[in-house]
């Protein structure tokens, strides 16, 4: 059964950190490239960065970049997102998925996982 696990979401205050973690069962994560999403309530989901099958490609949106990290490591079938700086805007859930190719678009991705939640407040 393909499976994909998020975990590491939490309260933070805002300009501290946190990292995601995303785990998958059931199927090779390298095979795959991986994105990480978030969903803020009312809001629609939007892809906040994602890393070729390799690791070789990373991309991030204008909103977290220089601020948030993505990186694999495929010996643990893992991905991760490091989330630095953090804002109050950050706030969402946090979805990973698996695709073919690194997108920021939602419908390009074929596996999620269930959501992990960040919440960013003082």
């Amino acid at each position: 059964q393909v499976q994909l696990v998020e975990s590491g979401g939490d309260l933070v205050q805002p300009g501290g950190s946190l990292r995601l973690s995303c785990a998958a069962s059931g199927f090779t994560l390298d095979d795959y490239a991986i994105g990480w999403f978030r969903q803020a309530p009312g809001k629609e989901r939007e892809g906040v960065s994602c890393i070729s099958s390799s690791g070789g490609s990373t991309y991030y949106a204008d909103s977290v970049k220089g601020r948030f990290t993505i990186s694999r490591d495929n010996a643990k079938n893992t991905v991760y997102l490091q989330m630095n700086s953090l804002k109050p805007e950050d706030t969402a859930v946090y979805y990973c998925a698996a695709g073919a190719q690194p997108h920021l678009t939602p419908a390009e991705y074929d596996y999620w996982g269930q959501g992990t939640q960040v919440t960013v407040s003082s």
